[in-house]
């Protein structure tokens, strides 16, 4: 997805999709007494940044993976579910020789199918904003999955690198 996407959409109140100021801002901005270079400075920044990001998405444009819902289940549902959230036949047949009544599997097919549905609507939406919401979801994902160890490291490097001490994962009271 496009950074300008997301440059218009935390910019749109005070700039049009093209990067130059609104009139409406300009007027708002001199109406409380701020001087028209300083304006007119901020404005040329701004438009700065634009041309910046946009030239950007035309020469390196960022990598955007596409996740699925189905991505994101367990390995027991994804035995258990195909990728739309219906339940798989094979295990509807396995549940019912176990004794779990139909109405029960209609209901975890339900709950399943609600997820996934929920998972694409929030995915649309924040696409329309330029995030990508499957990968920032799997960057949460593979941070939890890490030991221990590979955070202490992480944690070392980042005293190594000055990074202020109260930012860190860790308790006040660990020995650096």
């Amino acid at each position: 997805m496009s950074r300008i996407k997301r440059w218009i959409n935390m910019n749109n109140e005070e700039f049009n999709p093209d990067g130059s100021l609104k009139s409406e801002a300009r007027q708002e901005m001199l109406s409380k007494g701020e001087d028209p270079g300083a304006i007119d400075s901020y404005a040329r920044r701004a438009k700065e940044e634009y041309d910046e990001w946009k030239h950007l998405d035309e020469t390196d444009p960022e990598p955007w993976p596409i996740y699925t819902a189905y991505d994101f289940f367990t390995e027991q549902e994804k035995k258990e579910f195909n990728p739309d959230g219906s339940l798989r036949p094979e295990y509807v047949e396995y549940a019912q020789k176990i004794g779990i009544s139909e109405s029960a599997l209609e209901q975890l097919e339900w709950r399943k199918k609600m997820e996934v549905d929920n998972y694409n609507k929030v995915s649309a939406s924040h696409v329309e904003q330029g995030i990508n919401f499957g990968a920032w979801l799997m960057r949460g994902r593979i941070e939890d999955s890490r030991t221990y160890v590979q955070r202490r490291q992480q944690m070392e490097q980042d005293l190594r690198n000055f990074e202020d001490v109260e930012s860190l994962p860790f308790d006040k009271d660990t020995a650096y």
